[in-house]
């Protein structure tokens, strides 16, 4: 099926490609694990082996095979168009959102555009309606999950709207921004401010990824299988 847009047979074109192997022939006997997200997902910055979803790939890898469909500038609408383009591609088991700032958008003109939350075609857009718009996302996201038969599960690359998606599961308190500097009261006297950066001196660096996969799997391992 294909409208516009919108297919469920084919990922949307992408200047920077998909950061996983490639699916044609499809290889068989693990469920596939999808992960989807933006720039923090794809591991701008990153080696192969340094951002979150390759530390996070490592687990239960007897049983689960991961697919990292994050794409530099996604916003809640590109995710999901993805997702649809997925389904009889890479027929997932396993949905994993790792949601950017929901004032982005993306405008379906001839050649889709992202749109960031600085965009002036974004002028009009208020709190209200970027929480709106993220909900309905988050809708498309379970509707497609609940058609599917798949496991979902949530988290966020640096703002955190858990509040409005709690009944869900969703990795709380923590994001990929605010999960570094580590700070144990029983390990240092001081808190740590150095930061953490990627190669590109913008996106966060591999001790915040590191941590962030680990307190994923800490959070949802007995799920994830």
């Amino acid at each position: 099926m294909k409208f516009g847009h919108y297919t469920d047979k084919g990922l949307p074109d992408s200047e920077f490609g998909y950061r996983c192997p490639g699916w044609d022939p499809m290889p068989s006997g693990k469920k596939n694990v999808l992960i989807l997200g933006c720039s923090h997902t794809y591991g701008v910055g990153h080696e192969d082996d340094t951002h979150w979803v390759a530390h996070l790939s490592k687990h239960n890898t007897d049983r689960l095979r991961y697919w990292n469909l994050g794409q530099p500038g996604a916003s809640a609408d590109l995710i999901v168009r993805i997702l649809y383009g997925a389904e009889k591609i890479l027929h997932p088991s396993i949905i994993i959102v790792c949601w950017p700032a929901w004032s982005r958008r993306q405008r379906l003109d001839p050649s889709p555009k992202h749109l960031t939350g600085d965009d002036q075609l974004l002028r009009t857009e208020t709190e209200d309606t970027d929480k709106h718009n993220f909900l309905m996302n988050v809708f498309h996201v379970e509707k497609f999950a609940e058609k599917n038969n798949c496991k979902t599960f949530h988290c966020f690359a640096e703002e955190s709207y858990q509040q409005y998606i709690e009944d869900l599961d969703v990795l709380k308190d923590y994001t990929l921004k605010n999960c570094w500097p580590y700070w144990d009261k029983f390990e240092q006297r001081t808190v740590d401010q150095t930061p953490s950066l990627a190669s590109d001196g913008q996106h966060y660096g591999a001790e915040h990824h590191e941590r962030f996969a680990q307190l994923f799997v800490d959070y949802f391992g007995k799920k994830l299988k």
